[in-house]
């Protein structure tokens, strides 16, 4: 059985939806011998900025001399994007017949991402890391990853999203996502709003785990040359130059350091050294991925509201005549929300369908942005959207990429020549 039919079998695990609960996984967990008790794990929870954190912290316990694993979810491209060792995808044959002992002993109505967490856990273990970066899925408590006991958390910015599964305010959503946490262990938390903030505290209060905020904590900065000025729990780090770009990253490299700087009352070392090379290096494709030409081509997973705010203020750092957008959205977003800040931004929107079952039909997209008074056209596929921009396009103008990770994913692919696996989970 080759890799595609093997994945192709996990693939089918999606008719099984998302179901919360850790029974399954841990059942499965055990079956596979408990590989995860074999390293340390860290949780990444949070709305936005989980995948670009997890990879600076990584970078940056990588750099320190830690056999550190990343596991992360949804992949771009392709599925060995999701298990990283020291930056390194899992190669194809080493993914085929771990996944195939995953599925073989699998319960019947285990889901695709317990799969993919056991699969992690198990090839993790069998290559003896230190350190795994766990970032859930979309959950805390009752996502597959808490079967893992962390020794750490790390809390990213907090919003409304995924409200049909956690719940429809910032506080059954805090309860939900920091529910991950295990006693008495400490939880760095990133940047938040006052309403996120107030969530997350009442969320702690009954329990014993020691606290670290960032915005009381810590603080970074750009300096006039694009480098970071970071004030930190034991450490002033200034010029340090990070690996992943967009002006928002501040705050997420800031969270990973204040996240490193707190590991070492677990009496592992991470040098001043380690933190400075560890940001630089960090690389998480698909984040104000700059992709040269003429014009210029912007990619950016921006998702939900808050994404596309902080996409807009990034905007601020590129100079442009103008910017054509290349939209494509899942069909259980609101529109209306996620395009707001960037609508003033916009000069043309082509509309495109990625090609995943919840993406919303580009004819839909495109009324309901005309309706905005912004000016729209659907153009059926990503390909052809990027292509009808780029025809359009002067070269000081700038083709952004966004509304999705599926969209960036495809955009990716296509620019690659690579086949996209469009999986959700």
């Amino acid at each position: 059985m080759s890799l595609d039919e093997v994945l192709e079998k996990l693939y089918a695990r999606r008719r099984f939806g998302i179901r919360p609960g850790l029974d399954r996984v841990r059942l499965l967990l055990e079956l596979l011998g408990h590989p995860e008790s074999s390293f340390r794990s860290i949780h990444v929870v949070g709305t936005n900025g989980k995948g670009s954190t997890s990879a600076f912290l990584a970078s940056i316990l990588a750099a320190a001399g830690l056999r550190t694993a990343l596991f992360t979810s949804p992949h771009l491209v392709s599925f060995t994007e999701r298990l990283r060792i020291n930056g390194t995808e899992i190669s194809p044959d080493r993914l085929k017949p771990l996944l195939t002992t995953v599925l073989d002993i699998a319960p019947g109505d285990a889901t695709f991402f317990e799969i993919v967490t056991a699969l992690a856990a198990l090839y993790f273990s069998e290559e003896s890391v230190d350190i795994a970066i766990m970032e859930a899925g979309m959950g805390g408590r009752s996502d597959a990853t808490a079967a893992l006991a962390g020794v750490m958390t790390v809390v990213t910015p907090l919003s409304l999203d995924h409200c049909d599964y956690l719940g429809t305010t910032l506080k059954l959503i805090a309860e939900e996502k920091c529910g991950i946490a295990e006693p008495d262990t400490p939880v760095i938390i990133g940047h938040q709003t006052a309403d996120a903030r107030e969530a997350i505290s009442s969320s702690f209060r009954a329990g014993k785990n020691r606290l670290v905020w960032t915005d009381t904590a810590v603080s970074a900065d750009w300096n006039q040359d694009r480098t970071l000025r970071y004030h930190g729990i034991r450490s002033t780090l200034n010029n340090l130059t990070s690996g992943i770009p967009g002006r928002y990253q501040a705050d997420n490299a800031s969270l990973a350091l204040a996240a490193a700087e707190s590991i070492a009352a677990m009496g592992i070392n991470v040098s001043v050294e380690a933190l400075r090379s560890g940001v630089s290096q960090a690389c998480w494709p698909g984040r104000m991925e700059t992709i040269p030409g003429s014009p210029r081509l912007l990619l950016d997973g921006a998702h939900n509201p808050a994404g596309a705010a902080v996409l807009a203020e990034a905007l601020k750092d590129f100079r442009y005549q103008r910017l054509l957008l290349v939209l494509g959205i899942m069909a259980d977003k609101d529109v209306h929300e996620i395009i707001s800040a960037l609508a003033p931004l916009i000069d043309t929107c082509y509309c495109v369908s990625p090609a995943v079952d919840r993406s919303m039909d580009d004819t839909k997209l495109a009324a309901i942005l005309t309706a905005m008074d912004i000016p729209s056209r659907a153009c059926g596929s990503v390909r052809t959207g990027i292509e009808c921009a780029q025809r359009d396009a002067e070269n000081d103008d700038l083709v952004l990429v966004c509304g999705s990770l599926f969209t960036v994913g495809e955009a990716k692919a296509w620019l690659a020549g690579r086949s996209f696996e469009g999986i959700r989970g």
